[in-house]
């Protein structure tokens, strides 16, 4: 796979994250220190999670996993991190379904403590599909599983959105409806049209991220039926498995009122994306598995709603997904890391497909 280098992904130093969340921790729990606070290696670009043991004779959980908003010095790939509404999101899916979350211990909103808002919860033990090598790559567990193994994950992994979609109530969640006007997939669009502003405010436009937006107008839904909550990052790589069975779903920054649609674009498109990235360097990846058909078919059985208008969704989350990538490319410039093309949409390396996408040849492929 050929891509730039890796990007930073914390500005942050783990030992001073210790001794802050340490005396925090005295504040929740008296008597209580946090072990050593480590960052994953495959620590996300948005807001940071950080890992930590309680020292304490009766900890409420032994082991934790802190989520923290990004540090503002660093560039963030968001415009704003609001951790009240990820740990109310989270309590309100434990609350009204069953999809596995993590239980969630405290919510620190000031952002005095650790020098931002953040909330902790448990740290739920098991194995993630990989972004880095993707896991369509040999040498990956899921790669290396059976084709019975892999469709025992993915039938989880479809059930727990059709779950998710039909277990809560629409009214509970109402505090994630975007602002705005019209229905809940337009204001959805235009939180991505002003997204995208922001990652362009005195830089280069992208023409093909441009062109993606015109092409959704000339595809939008006749009818994008009720919104559900819609988890946002919906994709294998933000759930942690037991074997082959889902144990926590993770990430729930994106979380919105959606169309059930919005899930299951970004779900098939995501996976379509490192599937990509694999045939490109000579693998034949994981052929069939998470197919657009597959996916479709199995949540329309599971829930009685055939999706549709899937070749927007599709491409709506390729041109999703363009976006943070070309905010994490002008990151990766900001810190020195890469140099700005003359051809802004070659940061973006899905480039080829979003234009196949725009042209309406993708899916022929």
């Amino acid at each position: 796979m050929t891509t730039a280098p890796r990007p930073r992904t914390s500005t942050r130093d783990p030992e001073e994250l210790t001794r802050r969340l340490s005396a925090w921790l005295g504040t929740r729990l008296p008597g209580a220190e946090a072990a050593r606070v480590t960052v994953p290696a495959s620590n996300g670009m948005s807001s940071e999670t950080l890992l930590f043991d309680i020292d304490h004779p009766r900890p409420p959980v032994a082991s934790c996993a802190l989520r923290l908003a990004a540090d503002p010095a660093a560039y963030t790939v968001f415009p704003e991190y609001d951790m009240a509404r990820q740990y109310r999101t989270l309590r309100l899916v434990a609350e009204h379904t069953d999809v596995p979350v993590p239980r969630v211990l405290w919510l620190e909103e000031d952002p005095g403590p650790l020098g931002a808002p953040f909330f902790v919860m448990e740290r739920v033990a098991g194995r993630v599909p990989p972004d880095v090598m993707p896991y369509t790559y040999q040498g990956s567990w899921l790669h290396a599983a059976s084709d019975d193994e892999r469709e025992r994950l993915e039938a989880a992994t479809v059930g727990l959105l059709a779950r998710l979609h039909g277990q809560v109530p629409p009214a509970e969640a109402e505090f994630l409806a975007l602002p705005g006007p019209g229905d809940a997939l337009s204001r959805h669009v235009t939180a991505q049209r002003a997204y995208y502003s922001w990652v362009i405010d005195g830089l280069a436009r992208s023409p093909l991220i441009e062109a993606a937006f015109d092409r959704l107008a000339r595809l939008w839904p006749s009818d994008p039926g009720e919104p559900v909550l819609s988890w946002g990052d919906a994709r294998i790589g933000n759930i942690v498995y037991d074997g082959f069975d889902p144990v926590a779903v993770l990430d729930w920054e994106m979380a919105a009122l959606a169309p059930r649609e919005v899930d299951l674009g970004w779900t098939i498109y995501l996976h379509r994306f490192f599937q990509d990235l694999t045939t490109g360097s000579g693998q034949p990846g994981l052929p069939g598995f998470l197919s657009r058909d597959r996916v479709e078919a199995r949540y329309a059985r599971l829930t009685g709603h055939t999706p549709r208008d899937m070749e927007f969704y599709t491409l709506y989350a390729a041109l999703r997904h363009a976006i943070v990538m070309l905010r994490i490319a002008y990151r990766q410039a900001y810190f020195g890391e890469v140099a700005v093309p003359a051809d802004p949409d070659t940061l973006i390396l899905h480039h080829d497909s979003l234009r196949a996408m725009v042209q309406g040849t993708y899916w022929e492929r």
